[in-house]
């Protein structure tokens, strides 16, 4: 009789019969390919650019550049480098950015608001702000502030003054300047405290709340913690700031802080143009939020503004802040459109003067594309981080 020998090998099915298996094969192979078509398209650019005897490196940025920025918050002469105008236009770059990413923010919450207003005036008003403004190309909006309104302004002798320490004219913005004296240490230090208080506060408030029930005025000590702290301090230190007001010397203003046209005009431009998108999700993210939460709050006597900032827009949130991040970024890239007006941001100084002296347009053009991804990145990150914090947590 013939013995029946079992078989020990297993059974299951074969790897690329698996789909965990055959998913990571096709991403490696899709991986493969694209590193592949890469690879080839820089040995192609790189045998061209030498057949036609083109350079290639980025020891251009330390050559002199020999031109002249009207805006610069960095040291700058006309005898620096190529690398120093990059950073030139990239803080000039982030500085409206950042201005503009505040100030979109808090008129497209403002607007957001309104536009759901019981109040018949100030949600029409909102809503024709609304489709007026992001129906209009933001090129456009560049051009009618800074050519219509900036330019209109009188001459640097006919200026409009207040108070003696403000001047605007077609030349732009002039505002004292803060300089800064020995001592003033104690006053950051005391900005620092605020700032630390400010967050302490904070999170014992929200203990009290949830184990009482009582509500802390957090934000009206908030600010008291923060004007008052410094305050003391600057006193304290014996006032370690004095003001550096503008005058009129010659044919134009010197000293204090100037603001030039190109700057206010694609600030006012972006920040317009980005807060009617803004003001269109916080109307969305508020209206998500169920009716049946304002009406508790009603029902237990919460008046309309503790509603609305400690019931509603935490709950909106969770909407809003996703495409808030897609409107930052784009604002981001918008600030590109600044070379329309000669305003000296990344893409006027770095990817326009300096290309077009040196010829490098690879190595310039790839870090440009490198800072603006580098900066999105950047924001996405933030705002996934702050909509974590934010997020509502179920029990």
């Amino acid at each position: 009789m013939k013995k029946q020998t079992i078989d020990s090998r297993p059974t299951g099915p074969k790897p690329l019969y698996d789909p965990r298996v055959r998913a990571l094969f096709f991403q490696v192979i899709s991986l493969a390919a694209v590193f592949w078509v890469g690879w080839v398209l820089i040995d192609n650019t790189l045998s061209n650019m030498q057949s036609r005897g083109i350079s290639t490196g980025f020891g251009f940025l330390g050559e002199s550049a020999g031109f002249g920025i009207i805006m610069h918050l960095v040291p700058y002469d006309a005898t620096m480098s190529y690398g120093r105008t990059f950073w030139v236009g990239l803080t000039n770059t982030l500085l409206v950015s950042a201005m503009g990413i505040v100030t979109a923010t808090i008129l497209g919450f403002v607007i957001g608001v309104a536009r759901l207003s019981s109040n018949w005036l100030v949600a029409k008003v909102a809503l024709v702000y609304i489709e007026i403004i992001r129906n209009i190309p933001l090129l456009l909006q560049i051009f009618f502030w800074y050519f219509a309104v900036l330019s209109n302004l009188p001459s640097p002798r006919q200026s409009v003054e207040v108070g003696g320490a403000l001047f605007l004219n077609n030349r732009g913005l002039y505002l004292p300047g803060p300089v800064l004296q020995d001592g003033f240490g104690l006053v950051w230090g005391a900005v620092v405290l605020a700032l630390v208080a400010v967050v302490g506060v904070r999170v014992w408030a929200k203990k009290r709340q949830l184990a009482t029930g009582d509500i802390f005025p957090t934000f009206k000590v908030s600010i008291a913690l923060l004007i008052l702290l410094p305050l003391v301090a600057y006193f304290i230190a014996g006032r370690p700031l004095e003001w550096d007001l503008p005058a009129l010397k010659g044919f134009n203003f010197g000293g204090g802080i100037t603001l030039i046209p190109e700057l206010v005009a694609l600030w006012i431009a972006l920040s317009l143009y980005t807060a009617s998108f803004i003001a269109e999700i916080v109307r969305s993210g508020i209206l998500s939020v169920s009716q049946g939460q304002t009406e508790a709050s009603k029902a237990l006597g919460l008046p309309n503004g503790l509603t609305l900032r400690l019931v509603v827009i935490p709950q909106a949130m969770r909407v809003i802040i996703p495409p808030l991040t897609s409107q930052y970024l784009n604002l981001v890239k918008n600030s590109s459109l600044a070379t329309a007006i000669g305003y000296p941001d990344l893409v006027a100084v770095f990817m326009g003067t300096t290309l077009n002296q040196t010829g490098q347009a690879v190595e310039v053009v790839a870090i440009t594309m490198a800072v603006y991804l580098t900066i999105s990145l950047l924001i996405s990150l933030f705002m996934n981080l702050y909509n974590r914090a934010v997020a509502i947590k179920e029990r």
